[in-house]
């Protein structure tokens, strides 16, 4: 037999693997290719992403104060709008002085009356049932005559102009540029103010009703709803600490705070200090002052001297204990960057706010003298005459009640008070 070169099974099988090993390192050249083709270009750095910081709770804060500072500066400080206000107030002239003047000398013998109640109110201590219900702001003790009512020089309204616009609003700053809207009380007690009253969320759509009726009565002038809070309650009981106030648990703030920041309203926290002082009962409330939606209020009708009673006199606060809550508020706002803060000070006698000229002014803060008292409106305006437009500190606010005065003063009576009030509470 004889055997051909390469036949046989041995070189048949070298025959067909001699193809199949040049198809597998062609395949294998184009795979290296495509990858290399791929592949990040020669020298390239290795890509290491970045770990970003984790936001903390200040960078949170920042940020936040910042896009209020943002959102009430688009709304409040239009030049146009500071410049009307500024004007506003520089033309109330004597002829507005004097016709105020007459509307109280017109009610002369139901002021000498009032005085009167207001004496013996104070004599006898008013309410007899303790300070739980601060609903009962009666006629508001006027203590002073109309015929007694001097005529003051022609430069007063320079000086309130002065007082309310003398300093440069910086950024975010309510006023005069926005009017604020607020509904008051503690949701414990259904007596001590609209607050609560009725339940949350009719509570909350009456108070967007009520704002939105002063939009309509001065629609150059935005308006803001507030809830007002009383935190800090004066007690006709000493309690544990012999105080005569109760502080409201956090819960309770917490609840209210997020009734306000649902509708995107502001909160003010209002405090009655009893025999305590203005710095003991802010010093709880930092941690919620350092929000940038979040306000001060100072009731001196339950700030006692002594050994008096809430309840029994009417309190009083001086221009120094004003001044403690203004100047700890400046520096929340430098220390956590904040838009500036309203300090709300409440008012229905000359002795409750004592050296008001002595009251620090600072574009931080910005100060509202609020006309407390219920009553007629006669009675009301005279005391915005006597209590907010002969005493000029800053603005000027105006309270009504739902209920305690007849007839209430409309949304359009309220922005035609002179000087124009920047902050209307309900109660």
């Amino acid at each position: 037999m004889v055997h051909t070169r390469g036949a046989g099974p041995i070189h048949h099988a070298r025959g067909n693997l001699i193809p199949r090993v040049i198809g597998a390192l062609f395949a294998l050249g184009v795979v290296i290719a495509c990858a290399d083709a791929r592949s990040d270009p020669p020298h390239a750095p290795p890509h290491h992403p970045v770990a970003s910081r984790p936001a903390t709770h200040a960078d949170t804060m920042l940020d936040s104060a910042h896009a209020v500072t943002a959102r009430q500066q688009q709304r409040c400080a239009s030049d146009a709008r500071l410049t009307s206000e500024l004007a506003a107030i520089r033309a109330d002239s004597d002829s507005a002085r004097a016709d105020s003047i007459r509307r109280a000398a017109q009610d002369s013998a139901a002021l000498a009356s009032a005085d009167s109640l207001g004496a013996r109110d104070s004599a006898q201590g008013g309410s007899s049932h303790g300070v739980r219900t601060t609903s009962r702001r009666r006629t508001r003790r006027v203590h002073h005559a109309a015929a007694t009512v001097a005529a003051q020089p022609a430069s007063w309204h320079d000086a309130v102009a002065r007082r309310a616009l003398g300093q440069t609003p910086l950024p975010g700053s309510l006023f005069p540029g926005c009017r604020v809207v607020s509904y008051y009380g503690n949701p414990f007690s259904k007596r001590m103010g609209i607050l609560g009253e009725i339940n949350p969320d009719s509570m909350l759509a009456r108070l967007q009703r009520q704002a939105d009726a002063y939009a309509s009565a001065d629609s150059t002038t935005p308006v803001i709803p507030a809830l007002e809070l009383i935190v800090t309650v004066a007690q006709g009981n000493a309690g544990r600490d012999g105080m005569y106030r109760a502080r409201m648990p956090d819960s309770v703030i917490d609840k209210v705070a997020s009734w306000a920041e649902r509708r995107g309203y502001l909160l003010i926290l209002d405090v009655q200090v009893g025999r305590s002082s203005v710095r003991s009962e802010i010093a709880p409330l930092v941690k919620y002052l350092v929000r940038p939606t979040v306000h001060l209020a100072l009731d001196p009708e339950f700030a006692m001297q002594g050994t008096k009673v809430p309840g029994h006199v009417i309190g009083t606060l001086d221009a120094s204990q004003v001044n403690v809550a203004a100047d700890t508020l400046a520096a929340l706002v430098t220390e956590y960057q904040l838009p500036p803060k309203m300090l709300i000070v409440h008012r229905f006698t000359r002795p409750m706010l004592t050296n008001h000229e002595r009251i620090h002014l600072d574009p931080r803060v910005q100060m509202v003298i609020d006309m407390d008292g219920f009553g007629a409106p006669t009675l009301k305006r005279s005391s915005y005459l006597h209590y907010i437009f002969e005493h000029p500190v800053q603005f000027a606010g105006f309270k009504v009640f739902y209920k305690n005065d007849k007839p209430m003063l409309t949304p359009a009576q309220v922005v035609k008070l002179k000087p124009i009030p920047v902050f209307v509470m309900y109660q």
